[in-house]
This record gives structure tokens, C-alpha cells and sequence, in this order.
């Protein structure tokens, strides 16, 4: 196991009724507001009334910042500094998914930036010095931005997307109450397990030999995905599976499981790539990317990791090690088919001619992943074999 710091400072409140401390909480953040949401659903549950009351019987002064979309735009994130600056914001508070807070976030150091907050992300994670408070109220799982310093912006110009961490980005705050879940979409909450799924992965698949604990905690929440994904697509209102998504999404990106060890993260890499540039759903890129990567990455080298994986998520045992090893991917490809996901690039559109555009916008910043490093030609492959 490798040295590490540990931080986790996020409040969070979990459960029904969570809501009832927004207000106290968002005393010790300021009196003046920017409530940052996203296209209307909140409208449509209530949520939107009941977070307008609390804000009235606190005496808060507040600016809506709506409109926040899937794959979240530097141009809202300019919008959004712009009235912080204007009307003397203290702290922000993000009503959704991951898309919102990233927003949130990003707006948040934003502020404190002299020049274009996309600057921030072309600089690097040492650019972000200061923030404004931020609080969440979670409506969709899948993210974890909920509870870590992780923030991923679209830049629809450059057709970039790229992301920033830093601790000061945690939100103070977060109340996760699963009942607000119930009404996400099939196709989102499908997208958000398979996002759950791929940070635990990308923390699993690691080149770091000695984390027992933390490869039996990952083997934990990967076995919770399988469990409750499909019962939540098939009942929506069932509390324990939205429960159990919903602090799975927290956990498996709040820095516990990577704690002690290196980590991945070149599927997430090249999946940023190609929704830069085509505007998937980010747990679909994942689906389709995820066991390609796999079959890619599997060798002599790296085949125990892969036993370890099918033996103890999968259940799978044999004595040859490549058959087995190739099972438990195929099992997890069968899994995101079994939520429907697609399996091909070609499904959501991708031109075959852009994949080197992507495999090199994948890498522009060096090679891609720890377990197994990647260059161009490797995602390439990845990409050519994947669509």
C-alpha cells in the first residue's frame, strides 16, 4: 500500500427528509445564493417549490442559474461567474446530477479567476486556487461529484472536454435522499450504474500489487451495481436499490477506494474524447469502451488482475487463466447489454473517419492510463475495434 493524505470533508445527510437541513447548512455558507439546476425536472417532482421555501424561511437572497445540460458547457459555467460577480454571490448551491455540480464547481473557482474560467482546465489542477462554498442536493447518481474535488467541463468550441481536481472543490454539503431518484429515466439510470461501474474499475485495475482491502471494497460496490441496477430499472421506487445506488455513486469516487494505490482512468480518458466530440452520455461511451479496453489491455502481465476480477465479482473459476479472464469480460459486456446499453461506436452515431481525431485528442496530454500505459496507436485500436 502507497502513503497517502486523507480527506473526505464533505457533510453529507443521507436519507428520507434530508432535505430539512439545507437550511442550516447554507447559514454557515453565506446569505446570498446561486442556485445552479438543470432542465426542469426538479419542476416537475417539487423539489423546486420545497428548496424556494427553504430559501424564504431562512431569509436567503438568491439567482436561479438554470438550463445546466448532460456533458455541461463552459459557456453556462461563464454565465454562471458573471452573476456571481454582479450580485455578490457567498455560495452556490447545485440542485441535480453531476453535470449540475461540475457546473457549480467549476463556477465556483471561477469566480475567484482573472481570466476565462476555461483557462482553469487548459492550465491544470495547480491553476485552481480558491472557491465558493458549494452545496448539493443530489437527483441523479452515477457521478460521485457529490462528495470529491473532481470537475469535468465541455468546451463547445474547442470540443474539448476536460477535467479538474482539487480539494477545495468538495462541496461543504450534500443531502442524498434516494426518494428524489425515483424518477430518473431508465436510459439515465442505466448510464449512471455503468458510471458507477467504470470508477470503481478504473481504480481496480491498478499497477499498484498490495491493496487487499481497497480490491475487496471495489469488489464490494462492483457486486452492489449487478445487485440493484436492474431492480432499479425495473422499480424505480424501490428505496433500497436507489439507496444502495446512490451512496455507491459516492463512495466509489470520493477518494477511498484509490487511497494507497495508482489508479487508471484511460477509459475515462478516451471516453472524454468522444464525448467532446459527438456529445454521448457519459456512462454510454463507458458501456461501449469499457471491454474493449479490456480485451486490449489483457496479457501475460496483467491476466492475474483479471482472474482476481472474475473470480470475485463474476464468480468465475476455471484453471485456464485466459479462458476465465475472458469471461468475466464478456460478463460485464453482457451486464451493460442486460441495462441496455449499446455495444458499438457506430450505435450513437460516431464517424468511423473521426476515431483518429479522437484517439489523439484522447492523448494530447501523454499517454492514457497506469495499469497499462496507452499510446495513440492503443486507442486507436481500442476505438477501431469498438466501433
Amino acid at each position: 500500500m502507497l502513503n497517502f493524505n486523507y480527506l473526505v470533508s464533505t457533510r453529507v445527510f443521507f436519507g428520507r427528509e434530508s432535505l430539512q437541513n439545507l437550511g442550516n447548512e447554507l447559514k454557515e455558507c453565506g446569505e446570498r445564493v446561486l442556485f445552479v439546476s438543470g432542465q426542469g425536472s426538479i419542476k416537475k417532482t417539487g423539489l423546486y417549490d420545497e428548496i424556494i421555501d427553504i430559501f424564504h424561511q431562512n431569509g436567503f437572497s438568491y439567482v436561479e442559474l438554470s438550463g445546466v445540460q448532460p456533458n455541461p458547457r463552459i459557456s453556462l459555467v461563464r454565465k454562471g461567474v458573471d452573476l456571481c460577480r454582479k450580485e455578490k454571490i457567498d455560495c452556490i448551491l447545485a440542485v441535480g446530477g453531476g453535470s449540475v455540480i461540475d457546473t457549480a464547481k467549476t463556477i465556483a473557482t471561477g469566480f475567484y479567476h482573472e481570466g476565462d474560467p476555461w483557462e482553469l482546465f487548459v492550465l491544470g489542477d495547480a491553476s485552481v486556487k480558491k472557491a465558493l462554498p458549494v452545496g448539493t442536493v443530489l437527483t441523479f447518481t452515477g457521478t460521485g461529484s457529490e462528495m470529491n474535488g473532481n470537475a469535468v467541463i465541455s468546451n463547445e468550441e474547442t470540443r474539448q472536454k476536460l477535467a479538474i481536481h482539487k480539494d477545495i472543490l468538495r462541496p461543504r454539503f450534500s443531502i442524498l435522499d434516494p426518494t428524489y431518484t425515483f424518477s430518473v429515466s431508465k436510459h439515465q439510470t442505466a448510464a449512471g450504474t455503468v458510471d458507477i461501474f467504470s470508477h470503481v474499475l478504473e481504480q481496480y485495475f491498478s499497477p499498484t500489487r498490495e491493496a487487499f482491502m481497497q480490491d475487496r471494497l471495489s469488489e464490494g460496490l462492483l457486486r452492489t451495481c449487478i445487485q440493484y441496477g436492474p431492480v432499479a430499472l425495473t422499480a424505480p421506487a424501490d428505496y433500497e436499490a436507489r439507496a444502495q445506488l446512490m451512496w455507491a455513486s459516492s463512495i466509489a469516487l470520493n477518494g477511498l477506494l484509490g487511497y494507497g494505490r495508482v489508479s487508471d482512468w484511460a477509459t475515462h480518458g478516451m471516453e472524454h474524447a468522444l464525448s467532446a466530440m459527438y456529445d454521448v452520455t457519459h456512462g454510454v461511451g463507458l458501456a461501449i469502451l469499457t471491454p474493449f479496453w479490456m480485451e486490449h489491455v489483457l496479457g501475460d502481465e496483467t491476466v492475474g488482475k483479471f482472474l482476481e476480477y472474475a473470480k470475485y465479482v463474476w464468480g468465475i473459476e476455471g484453471s485456464n487463466h485466459q479462458t476465465v479472464a475472458k469471461r468475466g469480460i464478456e460478463r460485464t459486456r453482457e451486464f451493460f447489454t442486460s441495462l441496455g446499453m449499446p455495444q458499438r461506436l457506430r450505435d450513437v452515431g460516431v464517424d468511423q473517419n473521426a476515431l483518429m481525431t479522437m484517439a489523439q485528442k484522447a492523448v494530447v496530454h501523454g499517454t492514457l492510463g497506469k495499469f497499462k500505459k496507452l499510446g495513440v496507436q492503443d486507442v486507436l485500436t481500442i476505438l477501431e475495434n469498438a466501433y
